[in-house]
Formats: C-alpha cells, sequence, structure tokens
C-alpha cells in the first residue's frame, strides 16, 4: 500500500503523467520547453556546488552508492571536514559562479552530537557568504530541521530515488516512508524542499513516471528537482548497470518540468558521460540548474572551465 503522508497530494494521477510521457518525442519537448519559458528566466542557469564534508563509511546499502561500508570500493574516507576548509570550498564556488553552496554528509541520518553542532556552524558561516545553503545528511528529524532553519539553511535535499515499489530493490536499510517523512520535517520547518531522483537504476518506464508523479503530488512541491543519470562504480552492485537511453533522460526531464513548473530541475549526475548537444537538449528541455566543479560528492564532473565553455558555445548565462 502506498505510504500516507500529509503532504502527499493526489492531484497528478499516474495516468495523467503517463500520458505526457509517452508523448511524441517532439511534441513533449515542445510543451516542456513552452512552460519553461512561461515560469523561469530564459537562457538562464543557477550554477550549484556540492561539497562532500564527510566520506564514506555510510551503514544504508543503496546499491549505486561508493560510499556504502557494505561495498570495497576505492573512495576516499574522511570523517567530517573543518569549517576552514568547507568555507575555502564555498568560496572557490561562489567565485566561479555558484549561487547554491550545498554540503553531503554520508550518514544514514543526522547525529546529535558535536557534529551536528558543527554543521550549524559551517551553514551560518556559507550563510553569510550571501550564497543559498544546502544540505543533504541523511535522514532528519523536524526538531533538528528548525535548527538548521535557524542557522541559514535555504534547502534540504533529500532524494526519492525512484518509485515506491522499485525502491526496495536499490536500499532496504530505509523505507520510502522514512523518506517522505524526512522530506515533510524539512517542508514544516519552512525549509526548501530539493527532492529528485536517479534515472538508469534497472527500473522501468512506470518506476519513471511514478516517481515523477510523486514529486509533483508533494505539497508544496519541491523548490528544486535533480534528475540525476546513474554513474557506476566499481565495487557497488550496480557497477555493471548499462547506461539509460539517452531519451529517458530528456523525457524525465520533460515531463518534470511539465508538472513542476516552478522548480529549478537540476542536471546533476552523470553530466560528464553525456555530449553537448545531449546537455543542450536537456536544458532545452527544461533543466536550468547544474552542479560545477570537479567532482559530484565521489565522482567525476565536468570542470568549472569546461561549463563555462559550453554556455559561451549556448549563449547561457549563469543565474
Amino acid at each position: 500500500m502506498p505510504v500516507k503522508i500529509k503532504n502527499l497530494k493526489n492531484l497528478y494521477p499516474y495516468d495523467d503523467v503517463a500520458e505526457i510521457y509517452d508523448l511524441p518525442f517532439l511534441e513533449l519537448v515542445f510543451r516542456a520547453h513552452s512552460i519553461h519559458r512561461l515560469n523561469q528566466p530564459l537562457n538562464k542557469i543557477q550554477l550549484c556546488t556540492l561539497s562532500n564534508i564527510k566520506s564514506g563509511n555510510c551503514p544504508e546499502d543503496c546499491k549505486y552508492c561508493p560510499q556504502s561500508s557494505r561495498y570495497n570500493t576505492e573512495i576516499e574516507k574522511y570523517k567530517l571536514l573543518h569549517k576552514d576548509e568547507v568555507l575555502k570550498q564555498a568560496l572557490h564556488a561562489k567565485e566561479n559562479g555558484a549561487t547554491r553552496f550545498c554540503m553531503g554528509a554520508a550518514w544514514r541520518d543526522v547525529p546529535d552530537n558535536k557534529d551536528f553542532d558543527d554543521i550549524l556552524n559551517i551553514v551560518s558561516n556559507v550563510a553569510a557568504l550571501k550564497m543559498e545553503v544546502c544540505c543533504t545528511l541523511g535522514m532528519l528529524t523536524y526538531e533538528q530541521a528548525i535548527r538548521l532553519k535557524d542557522a541559514g539553511l535555504t534547502a534540504y535535499n533529500h532524494n526519492l530515488d525512484t518509485s515506491e515499489e522499485y525502491y526496495k530493490e536499490i536500499i532496504t536499510t530505509r523505507t520510502y516512508k522514512d523518506r517522505l517523512e524526512t522530506i515533510q520535517n524539512v517542508s514544516d520547518a519552512g525549509i526548501q524542499v530539493c527532492c529528485g531522483g536517479i534515472v538508469g537504476l534497472g527500473e522501468d518506464r512506470k518506476d519513471r513516471i511514478e516517481l515523477i508523479k510523486t514529486l509533483a503530488n508533494l505539497s508544496p512541491q519541491p523548490e528544486s528537482v535533480p534528475i540525476n543519470a546513474l554513474v557506476t562504480v566499481k565495487g557497488t552492485p550496480l557497477e555493471g548497470q548499462k547506461p539509460i537511453d539517452s531519451f529517458e533522460i530528456v523525457r524525465s526531464i520533460s515531463t518534470a518540468r511539465i508538472f513542476i513548473p516552478k522548480a529549478k530541475v537540476r542536471l546533476s549526475a552523470g553530466r560528464l558521460e553525456m555530449s553537448e548537444e545531449l546537455q543542450a537538449l536537456c536544458f532545452l528541455a527544461g533543466a536550468n540548474s547544474i552542479f560545477t566543479g570537479e567532482k559530484l560528492l565521489t565522482t567525476d564532473n565536468p570542470s568549472f572551465s569546461k561549463d563555462k565553455e559550453l554556455f559561451q558555445k549556448l549563449k547561457l548565462d549563469a543565474m
């Protein structure tokens, strides 16, 4: 049975989302771009930078993640970075045009200890740089969300990853309901919700449609929707997963733009494997935010200079 969460409505039934997702491809992109033009600044992309402020040794079993302690991967593992190092990274990101600085820590849930106190201090200091501040720290209570809000947090990222039905094929150490409850705690605390998913996990078309349906029915809808394409990592259970068809990525972005028109749709993980032409098509379909910097947590990402070259070719401006 689907989970019952007060902030999850039923305004958009599955069949309505499927009808849009399955439109002829050019018609779908045209509709998405038309809605994009009505709701978003034209030819402008928000630049965000994601810092891995605590790496590895996560007890979760997410099959795609090299930071899980259950898998033998070659990532660097370290405890929470010192505030000065994080602020140095934030300043570098700001100098390269980023307006949002996101911080990720490989925890199952946010610890109520000195580490959380340090996180609150870091959030306050990054906010003082006049940047949007986002964190992704795992599951979060309402009380913790309030403390992050008071410290100056702009947004909290907590992805649903995939459909509720397929979720248990990817993660068993927490439930879909756990994720939705964290999203509700964040929203109830008055923090913007950043919530999206990953395509290419081996899911079916119906799972991608179901994911977008759930995101669209969140109330309020997410302020930003990251669409990640799986980056396979040696040592994880999904290391041999075949890449998803590029047109499915664009369909996912287009459908998200149509049903969540006010959100920033963020073209996230997997961009290094995408051609410039595919990225341009994603922007046409409604993506208007990217992560910049050479690392996206533990996986490679296009460099600042590479993104600047692409923006010059497409005559796009940073927000």
